[in-house]
C-alpha cells in the first residue's frame, strides 16, 4: 500500500506531536505514524515537570538556566543549543498553557514551579523553583493537550504501525516503509521531509524506567545507513526508580522535599553534594546511591537499594502533588510514603545522544555540518547536543517541545519549497524490509530472540552501566559480536501476519542491538569521565583531549566494526558563554 504526505513524523509522543502540529500549522499535508495510540507514548511518563525561568515563585533568568544545562551537561552541551532552549522554552510553557494543559497553580493562579535536580539561581548558588508542572503528571498531560491539538489540526495518524526502513538515495530523505500490526502488511510512505521522533531505546539494559516500545529502531536504521549516531557513550541512569522495578520515581520528590538515606538512616548526600545535596544533578546522584550500596551502607533483602524518605511531608503535599508515585509505592511494593520509607534503586532512563542534528532539527551526515537532505530529528531521538554529557531533570520535556517545534516548522517550510523526490518502485522500496521478515519467519536457525534479549540487558547493566571500565567494556564489544552473530539464526515459532507480536519483538531485538554496539564503542574509546560516563580507570575530565563529541559509524565494510568520528562542541552562545570549570555543587 502507498501513501503520500508533504511532511512525515515518526512517534506521537512530545515531540511528534509538537512537530506535527507545527508542520500542520504550516500549511501542508502531515501523518503521523506510530507504534502505540499517541496518549500511550512514554512521555506520559514523564512526571515532574517542565523547567522554564518563569520566575513566578523566585527570580530567575534564562541566562540562570542556560548556565545549569551547560553545567550539567559537563560542558559537552552545545551552548548555542542551551541559549535557544533556555530561552524558547518560556513561550513554550505559556503556548501550553493556552493550549489548554491544566498546571498546577501558585495561590496567586500563576503556573506553579517547583525546585528540581540542577536547576538554580545566580549561576548556582543555591536551588531555585523552576519545574512547572501539572501534580506528578506533567507528561501525561501534555499528550493530551498535544493529541487534542493535532486532531483540531487535521493531522493524519497510522497508530500501530511499525517503520522499518528509510528510504534515503544521493543524500535525500524520499519516504519510509512501515509495518501495519493489524494486518501484517508493508506501507510505503512517500514524503517531500520526515521528522524522527520515536524516543530512545532504555530496553537494551535490564532495569530501565522505559516502555516497552523503546528499542532504539530508528536510531538503529540511521545507523545501517553508515550514517552516524552522537554521544552515544551518555545514558542516563535516574537515580530513583522503584527497587528492582526500575519503574521512575519523579525527581519532584525531592523537589518537594524528600530525603535520600541510606541503612543507618543517615541523609547521606550532605557528603556528596554539600551545598544542594540532594537536588545534585541526576548523575552525581546515581553515583552516590551505588557508592553507598557498594560500600555496604544499603537497604533490603540484597543491600541493593536506599531510602527515599518523604515521612516528614504533610500528607496533602504527598497524596496531593505527588499522587502518582504514592499510588504506584502503595501499588507495586504495598508501601504507604505517607508512613514508610520506599527503597529506591538508579534506573536506566534517558539517552542524551542519538541522531545528530542541527538547531532546526535538520540531520546531520557527518562531524563537519554535511546534511541529509528532507530528514529532520527531535526530542530523545535526537541529539542537537541540548543535553551534553548528562541531562537536567525537567529539560527532556523542555527539549520536546522546544526542538519539536523547530523541527515541524522547518520541515513545513523546507516542504513547502520542494517537489516530491523520485521514489523507488514500491518491491525495490520495500525489499530490505521483505528480506527480515522473510529470515525472521522462515528460517531455519533455533536461536530464541527472548534469550539474547536477556543477556544483552543483563550484560549491558553490568558491564556498560553507571560505573565503567576498560575491561568491562572490551569484554561488552565481544559479546555484542557473539549476540549479533546468534541473532542472525533467530527464527519465530508463530508463522502469522496479523499482530505477531513475536515477530515485532525480533525485529526490535536487532535495533537494540545495534543502539548496544554503537553505546559501547563509543564509552569505550573516550578515556575519561564525564556526566554519566564515569570511568573507574580513567577518573578524570580530560578537556584538552575529549572536550568533543562522538560520532560513531557502522562500518559497512566490515561486519560488527565501529568507525568513531568527532565533532566540534560549539562553545559559545549567540549572546553568553561560559567557559569549562570543575562541576561543584
Amino acid at each position: 500500500m502507498h501513501h503520500r504526505y508533504d511532511v512525515l513524523v515518526v512517534g506521537a509522543g512530545g515531540a511528534g506531536l509538537m512537530a506535527a502540529l507545527y508542520a500542520a500549522k504550516g500549511n501542508v499535508s502531515v501523518a503521523c505514524i506510530s507504534k502505540l495510540y499517541p496518549t500511550r507514548s512514554h512521555t506520559g511518563a514523564a512526571q515532574g515537570g517542565i523547567g522554564a525561568a518563569l520566575g513566578n515563585v523566585q527570580e530567575d533568568h534564562w541566562e540562570w538556566h542556560m548556565f545549569d544545562t551547560v553545567k550539567g551537561g559537563d560542558y559537552l552541551t552545545d551552548q548555542d543549543a542551551a541559549e535557544v532552549f533556555a530561552k524558547d522554552i518560556i513561550d513554550a510553557v505559556y503556548e501550553l498553557e493556552h493550549m489548554g494543559l491544566p498546571f498546577s497553580r501558585t495561590p496567586e493562579g500563576k503556573i506553579a514551579q517547583r525546585k528540581f535536580g540542577g536547576h538554580t539561581r545566580d549561576f548556582g548558588k543555591a536551588a531555585v523553583e523552576r519545574s512547572c508542572y501539572a501534580k506528578d503528571r506533567t507528561g501525561h498531560m501534555i499528550l493530551q493537550t498535544l493529541y487534542q491539538q493535532n486532531v483540531k489540526a487535521g493531522t493524519t495518524f497510522f497508530n500501530e504501525f511499525h517503520v522499518t526502513d528509510l528510504l534515503i538515495e544521493d543524500g535525500r530523505c524520499q519516504g519510509l516503509v512501515a509495518y501495519e500490526l493489524s494486518t501484517g502488511e508493508l506501507h510505503t510512505f512517500h514524503a517531500k521531509a520526515v521528522i524522527l521522533a520515536a524516543g530512545g531505546y532504555g530496553r537494551v539494559f535490564k532495569i530501565t524506567s522505559n516502555a516497552l516500545t523503546l528499542t532504539g529502531d530508528l536510531m538503529s536504521i540511521y545507523y545501517r545507513k553508515g550514517l552516524p549516531l552522537e554521544d552515544m557513550e551518555f545514558y542516563q541512569f535516574h537515580p530513583t526508580g522503584l527497587a528492582k522495578l526500575g519503574i521512575l520515581v519523579t525527581e519532584g520528590i525531592r523537589g518537594e522535599g524528600g530525603i535520600l538515606r541510606n541503612d543507618s538512616g543517615e541523609r547521606f548526600m550532605e557528603r556528596y553534594a554539600p551545598t544542594i545535596k540532594d537536588l545534585a544533578p541526576r548523575d552525581i546522584v546515581s553515583r552516590s546511591i551505588i557508592t553507598e550500596i557498594r560500600e555496604g551502607r544499603g537497604v533490603g533483602r540484597d543491600k541493593d537499594a536506599v531510602n527515599i524518605d518523604l515521612t516528614h511531608l504533610p500528607r496533602e503535599v504527598i497524596e496531593g502533588k505527588l499522587a502518582e508515585i504514592t499510588d504506584l509505592a502503595r501499588t507495586y511494593l504495598g508501601m504507604d510514603p505517607v508512613k514508610d520509607l520506599v527503597p529506591i534503586q538508579p534506573t536506566a532512563h534517558y539517552a542524551m545522544g542519538g541522531i545528530p542534528t542541527n538547531l532546526d532539527g535538520l540531520c546531520l551526515s557527518d562531524g563537519s555540518g554535511g546534511t541529509v537532505e528532507g530528514l529532520y530529528a527531535a526530542g530523545e531521538q535526537a541529539c542537537v547536543s541540548l543535553h551534553g554529557a548528562n541531562r537536567l531533570g525537567t529539560n527532556s520535556l523542555g527539549d520536546l517541545v522546544v526542538f519539536g517545534r523547530r523541527a515541524g516548522i522547518a520541515a513545513a517550510k523546507y516542504a513547502r519549497q520542494v517537489e516530491y523526490p523520485d521514489m523507488p518502485e514500491t518491491g525495490d522500496a520495500q525489499r530490505e524490509s521483505v528480506d527480515l521478515f522473510e529470515r525472521l519467519r522462515s528460517g531455519s536457525g533455533k536461536e530464541n530472540a527472548a534469550a539474547i534479549r536477556k543477556e544483552l540487558q543483563e550484560s549491558m547493566m553490568n558491564n556498560v552501566g553507571i560505573f565503567r571500565n576498560g575491561k568491562d567494556m572490551a569484554a561488552q564489544v565481544d559479546i555484542i559480536k557473539e549476540l549479533k552473530a546468534r541473532y542472525q539464526g533467530v527464527t519465530v515459532s508463530d508463522p502469522s501476519r496479523r499482530y505477531n507480536s513475536e515477530l515485532i519483538e525480533a525485529m526490535e531485538l536487532g535495533f537494540m542491538l545495534d543502539c548496544a554496539e554503537a553505546m559501547t564503542a563509543s564509552a569505550l574509546n573516550r578515556t575519561e569521565s564525564r556526566g554519566a560516563h564515569d570511568r573507574e580507570d580513567f577518573t578524570e575530565r580530560n578537556d584538552t583531549d575529549w572536550l568533543k563529541h562522538t560520532m560513531a559509524y557502522k562500518n559497512l565494510n566490515k561486519a560488527d566494526d565501529v568507525i568513531i568520528g568527532y565533532k566540534p562542541v560549539a562553545l559559545k552562545g549567540f549572546t553568553r558563554a561560559f567557559e569549562p570549570k570543575p562541576r561543584v555543587y
